[in-house]
């Protein structure tokens, strides 16, 4: 039997004793050429294209004739008090950790407080959202949704114990991630509170005359007039003449383990959140981890300043 990438040397590109190592100026050297590969890491001020450019050496920053500029100014990394090598080290814990890390664990990695580590890994998985935007699925593509959330503890005492089936007992936490992977391609996730709400997703983000293969639950059949359907009936067989969805249900097993075995607890409004993580990890398991956390930094890198997670706790200070 043929040995798991996972297992070999390539995909171990990466390591913190290298990180370490080498110091915060490879680090900050690393981060330079990755914001603006297209001169090797000389600067380009983001803001008028300038390239003739002034070096505040001491400073880490870079000055054009109008205005003073650093790697990170733009970006979501922007105002960051963390040095380059500890970025770059939790970077690389990020991209390592198959089913995930929580923020607890990597504060206790880097020595850092629970709230810095909780808000980088948040700024961390909107870079990882940026990947697949504007992605259109085409060819093969499953569609599968999953709940998550609104446990409702039973009472103790087995009197008092209500039927947790019914909606009128449920916490109206529960949310539904549904998935959809193109096979061979990339997945997209979205939050809903019912999973019939996904249809309308369903047909954003899949190209028409798409071959699509869904579970007969009966709101996926909305989709038949724009696509070829193909139905699975999981209580006769999870397979059958290649009409599965058990690719998507692949991604759903990473997710709960994710969320299970890591972070135990998720509020719905960050659910989406770590969805796109687990998509973003399975989308990219067969890369070694050098070259993932290359990828996270440049999408980092290039996207905008975070409007949810810059000053986070300032703006929910008690």
């Amino acid at each position: 039997m043929s040995q798991s990438f996972l297992l070999s040397a390539a995909a171990r590109t990466l390591s913190l004793k290298t990180i370490y190592a080498e110091g915060d100026e490879a680090a900050y050297r690393r981060f330079c050429s990755l914001r603006w590969p297209q001169t090797k890491g000389a600067p380009i001020c983001p803001a008028c294209g300038c390239v003739d450019i002034y070096d505040l050496a001491t400073r880490r920053r870079y000055k054009c004739a109008a205005r003073q500029f650093s790697v990170t100014s733009g970006t979501i990394f922007a105002s960051h008090k963390l040095g380059f090598i500890d970025l770059l080290a939790a970077i690389c814990l990020v991209v390592n950790a198959a089913k995930s890390l929580s923020a607890v664990q990597l504060s206790r990695y880097l020595n850092v407080q629970h709230k810095t580590a909780f808000v980088l890994m948040h700024k961390l998985r909107e870079a990882m959202a940026l990947e697949t935007r504007d992605t259109t699925l085409a060819g093969e593509v499953e569609v599968d949704g999953a709940a998550f959330g609104g446990h409702v503890r039973p009472s103790n005492a087995r009197e008092d114990r209500v039927d947790r089936r019914l909606i009128a007992n449920r916490s109206g936490k529960r949310r539904v991630v549904v998935a959809l992977r193109q096979r061979g391609g990339r997945i997209l996730t979205r939050t809903f509170f019912r999973e019939a709400e996904g249809v309308a997703f369903a047909r954003e983000r899949i190209a028409p005359c798409s071959v699509v293969s869904a579970d007969e639950v009966p709101h996926w059949d909305l989709l038949e007039p724009a696509f070829e359907m193909r139905r699975i009936n999981h209580s006769d067989a999870y397979s059958r003449d290649g009409t599965h969805t058990n690719q998507a249900e692949s991604y759903f097993s990473r997710l709960r383990r994710m969320i299970g075995g890591q972070h135990h607890r998720v509020d719905g409004k960050y659910l989406s959140a770590y969805a796109v993580h687990a998509a973003w990890l399975e989308d990219h398991r067969d890369q070694s981890n050098g070259a993932l956390a290359d990828r996270l930094i440049g999408k980092a890198l290039a996207a905008p300043v975070s409007r949810n997670w810059k000053g986070y706790w300032q703006r929910h200070a008690v």
